[in-house]
């Protein structure tokens, strides 16, 4: 049962990572969860705002606490189509998420257990519960797939 609670959240996540191909950024998307409601949905927006931090987690976490008027979000869950960054690792423990999901990992620069798992460490003061690759062939397809198109574009030019 858990699981099914699991993939219906990230299929909303993978519906912002949509939004976001469709906008010709990488298809990341989060969601915010709390209580069995939805209250942040974001995808990545870093090409259109030209902003370094516009990740799909940060703007989701931004979303939920001016939704729920604080900066301490510590019975949310968060669900995010790729491994969380350490940007957004940073903030996940800082906001005091209580669980992330996430589906594809990161080789790159995956925080959440990939390259070091920084929301589990407990020199922090705060911890999250960490779930991997919840749909994660889905959630890493769709990155592939927008990686190839883009290579094969720069390779047509």
């Amino acid at each position: 049962m858990q699981m099914d609670r699991e993939e219906k959240y990230m299929k909303m996540a993978i519906a912002e990572a949509k939004k976001a191909e469709a906008m010709q950024e990488v298809p990341i998307g989060a969601v915010i969860v709390l209580n069995d409601d939805v209250i942040a949905a974001a995808h990545n927006r870093r090409e259109t705002d030209q902003n370094a931090v516009a990740h799909a987690e940060l703007i989701a976490i931004e979303e939920a606490c001016k939704k729920l008027g604080t900066w301490r979000l510590e019975d949310a869950e968060l669900y995010v189509t790729l491994e969380p960054c350490p940007m957004c690792s940073g903030a996940i423990i800082l906001s005091r998420v209580k669980k992330v999901v996430y589906g594809a990992t990161d080789p790159k620069a995956g925080c959440a257990g990939t390259l070091m798992n920084l929301l589990t460490d407990e020199r922090f003061n705060h911890q999250s519960e960490v779930v991997s690759g919840v749909l994660g062939e889905e959630c890493g397809g769709m990155l592939s797939d927008f990686f190839r198109s883009i290579r094969e574009r720069k390779k047509k030019k």
